[in-house]
């Protein structure tokens, strides 16, 4: 009997030993928990929005929230001033039939002056992005594009302002997956999507690695650990979609109140990445126009992918 009961007390003490080490093992992997500034979140938001705007052709422009993992409430793709801005004046718009050849065909006479500054000067520029930009001058909003998503479109603005010119862009890649920041494309209906914007104005200002680019949101993620931090910069190259889908992570950063007041300080931001026409995909409101483009570089952040929020600062001449 005494055998056994020795058998037993050392069966029971292995048994205790061995559920150790494999708890040990699984709490190995608390190490890959997510350690940088942005907020997490997983998985599809809910629909406040159903769309916004309407185009035949179009994708659906929704908007909705998702609670990260710390509590907080996030917009995706972006909080925007689409319903209340003043729409900025049509370059190229197939949703309202403006669908000039080239710029002998647009009537810049008839657009309006935006007045920011009453002593200020007119300058006038031109403006393309994938998907949706908001501008603002000297501290004031000027207006928003006209669509947000597809089909793709570009604007002519006119402004009144003093220099030097203090320029201030908020850049939406939106999304058809809401808080995830994917699409459907290719047969995928998980598929990332990208951006790209340009801008040339009359003050000898153009978009380039001169103007400052930050991220603040970027999805979709397989795993947020893959971000990385570096000063101000939030790196996600390392990255990869693979295997996200619906389940996809996002990491989100608060944005200032006041990142585009004329006395916001940007020079923390890390420099605007350039990117070639075929990487951003141009269409034909871009390629109608690519004389009045001329020297203007498609910018973004570090990943023309993932990077869904950015915003650009640059002060001009």
């Amino acid at each position: 009997m005494k055998l056994y009961f020795y058998l037993n007390i050392l069966l029971v003490a292995s048994l205790i030993n061995a559920c150790s080490k494999s708890t040990t093992s699984n709490n190995s992997t608390t190490n890959t928990t997510y350690t940088g500034t942005g907020s997490v979140t997983q998985g599809v938001a809910k629909t406040t929005i159903s769309s916004l705007y309407s185009c035949a052709g179009g994708r659906v422009t929704a908007v909705g929230t998702i609670t990260s993992t710390d509590g907080k409430i996030w917009t995706v793709p972006a909080e925007n001033n689409f319903s209340t801005g003043p729409k900025l004046p049509d370059l190229y718009n197939e949703c309202n039939g403006k669908t000039p050849a080239s710029m002998a065909q647009v009537d810049t006479a008839s657009i309006p002056t935006t007045i920011i500054d009453a002593d200020g000067e007119v300058i006038t520029g031109y403006l393309y992005g994938d998907n949706y930009y908001e501008l603002y001058v000297n501290g004031k909003l000027v207006g928003v594009d006209a669509v947000p998503f597809t089909p793709f479109n570009s604007s002519f603005v006119k402004f009144k302002a003093k220099r030097p010119i203090k320029y201030a862009i908020k850049l939406v890649d939106w999304e058809e997956n809401l808080g995830i920041g994917s699409e459907a494309n290719g047969g995928d209906a998980y598929h990332a999507g990208d951006g790209g914007f340009a801008a040339k104005f009359s003050d000898g200002s153009s978009t380039s690695t001169a103007w400052k680019a930050q991220t603040f949101y970027i999805a979709p993620l397989a795993s947020p650990n893959c971000v990385t931090e570096t000063g101000t910069s939030r790196i996600s190259s390392s990255c990869n979609t693979i295997g996200a889908g619906a389940n996809a992570y996002a990491l989100h950063w608060t944005v200032p109140t006041n990142w585009y007041a004329s006395d916001y300080d940007f020079s923390s931001w890390p420099s605007a990445s350039t990117f070639t026409e075929a990487e951003v995909g141009v269409k034909t409101a871009y390629t109608n126009f690519s004389t009045q483009f001329s020297g203007a570089k498609f910018i973004w952040s570090n990943n023309l992918i993932l990077d869904n929020l950015v915003l650009l600062r640059f002060n001009g001449n």
